[in-house]
């Protein structure tokens, strides 16, 4: 939205004790933007996050969604099945809500895309119409998603997907830097690379991914209806550039790299489902990737960025990695 009207600056998100969904959250208040959030724990959830207004309800339930979506000119649809638990059940009916609401309320809808609904035929330069041939259950449904929001976009809801690299950074959880690299809450005594050296990696910084997501908001008006761009986010070349940062923003220049113990995700991916899902996207460990950001380019004319070293110092010191340690050095 260009202009945007003071009345219409009014959202809904759906995920928003999320990373992505509360960074998104939080820059829209920021933004003069009134902000509402659903919630099956209202009460609770408005303890952590006081500004947000919270509403009693559950995204899995049409009518809640609809309830709290009432007026809204926006639904940023960050909401995800804890654990990669029941994608298969809860990731479709929560998207079809976000639409009927959106359809309701002549809203747009903001989604945070990744790279699982793209296979190995699309690599290694990921562009946003390459095909989607995914090769996992996971990538199937995203792909899936993709699919149903864009025939809600012919069908008049604005549409936004951002799709960026592996998250990282202040609140982002269930990612592969807080569960592979580094073990929250501990001292960092040692890096877990699940990749191989030499083979590139696509990261992307979450602060930078929903600073993103605003300045498209921003342009709404002027992007075609079913809008969706590639964030170049930090670009590992050689699979060794994100354990260089770690290593100095700890100070610890020779600080040891380990080899991911896939081995292990193998044996108990049976058991957890979390580490069943970690495996099926070995691929994107094994294979060279890099984004191309040109469309964003065209639209936003540069890409929000935090230096690296910034960046990975404020995530270290946000999983409670190394305390003092952390010097969050401009590079």
């Amino acid at each position: 939205m260009t202009e945007l009207q003071e009345n219409a600056k009014v959202a809904l998100v759906l995920g928003a004790t999320g990373g992505i969904g509360g960074a998104v959250a939080r820059g829209l208040i920021a933004r003069g933007w009134t902000v509402r959030a659903l919630n099956r724990n209202a009460g609770k959830a408005a303890q952590t996050a006081p500004a947000f207004g919270w509403r009693q309800g559950d995204a899995m339930n049409p009518s809640d969604v609809l309830a709290a979506a009432d007026g809204v000119g926006l639904i940023v649809h960050a909401v995800n099945p804890a654990g990669y638990r029941n994608w298969g059940t809860l990731v479709l009916p929560m998207l079809d809500n976000t639409i009927a609401a959106a359809k309701a309320n002549g809203a747009r809808i903001l989604l945070p895309g990744t790279i699982y609904n793209f296979g190995r035929d699309a690599f290694p330069v990921l562009t946003e119409e390459a095909p989607q041939n995914p090769d996992t259950d996971k990538g199937l449904i995203r792909k899936e998603m993709e699919l149903r929001l864009k025939a809600a976009s012919e069908a008049g809801v604005g549409v936004i997907i951002v799709r960026a690299g592996d998250f990282f950074g202040p609140g982002a959880a269930n990612n592969w830097f807080s569960q592979g690299l580094v073990k929250p809450g501990k001292p960092l005594t040692a890096i877990s690379y699940p990749g191989r050296k030499g083979v590139a990696h696509q990261w992307a910084y979450l602060p930078d991914v929903a600073e993103t997501m605003m300045r498209l908001v921003e342009r709404a008006d002027s992007l075609p209806r079913f809008a969706v761009y590639h964030m170049r986010g930090f670009l590992d070349r050689n699979g060794m550039e994100m354990v260089e940062a770690i290593r100095r923003v700890v100070g610890k220049p020779k600080l040891s790299v380990r080899a991911f113990p896939w081995w292990l995700i193998g044996l108990a991916s049976p058991f957890v489902p979390l580490f069943a899902e970690l495996r099926k996207m070995r691929y994107l460990w094994r294979e060279p990737l890099r984004m191309s950001n040109e469309r964003l380019l065209d639209v936003l004319g540069e890409e929000p960025h935090t230096p690296i070293d910034q960046a990975v110092g404020t995530t270290l010191r946000g999983l409670g990695c190394c305390g003092g340690m952390v010097v969050a050095a401009k590079r």
